[in-house]
């Protein structure tokens, strides 16, 4: 890996244009931010931008600066690890209603997998810098956040096991 930081901005193409649907109205409808309060609602729609990716478009890498998180709202999108001799691995696949990364929220802010979309995938994506600066202000905020963020861990480490003992989905 470069020793260099480079911070990857989304392309233009993935950024949508404005719609008919505000990106506060759309962050407060997901799931993930389901009994925030409006203070908090807001403070993550200041951070948070719409975007979409097409199949197989690489939405970030393992071991890139983890400067976002995502909230998918429609599409299904893979989430990866490389493992040595077979490239990579399938861990678990994500869909509308939930949260793609973990990473943007624990130093040293690097991606601990890869993550491309399956099909044509919307999704809204918070920057993680001024969020974190947030939190740290807000420490409300914060708890809320690593709360919710402790249940993706959750889901990816259960998805991680079932797949190194071969157990099937759920």
């Amino acid at each position: 890996m470069n020793s260099t930081l480079q911070i990857i901005e989304p392309s233009e193409s993935r950024l949508w244009r404005p719609s008919i649907q505000s990106t506060e109205s759309i962050v407060s409808a997901h799931p993930f931010v389901r009994g925030m309060s409006e203070h908090q609602l807001r403070i993550l729609s200041d951070c948070a931008m719409q975007a979409h990716f097409n199949p197989n478009e690489v939405i970030f890498r393992e071991g890139e600066p983890a400067d976002r998180f995502y909230l998918i709202q429609k599409g299904e999108v893979a989430l990866e690890a490389y493992v040595k001799d077979k490239g990579n691995t399938l861990v678990q696949k994500i869909g509308a209603g939930d949260v793609l990364g973990w990473s943007w929220l624990f130093p040293p802010y690097f991606w601990h997998f890869t993550a491309r979309a399956l099909e044509p995938t919307d999704a809204v994506f918070i920057y993680a810098k001024p969020l974190r600066d947030e939190c740290e202000s807000d420490h409300d905020l914060g708890y809320e956040l690593m709360k919710r963020i402790a249940q993706v861990i959750m889901q990816r480490l259960q998805a991680t096991r079932k797949k190194s003992l071969g157990l099937p989905w759920l």
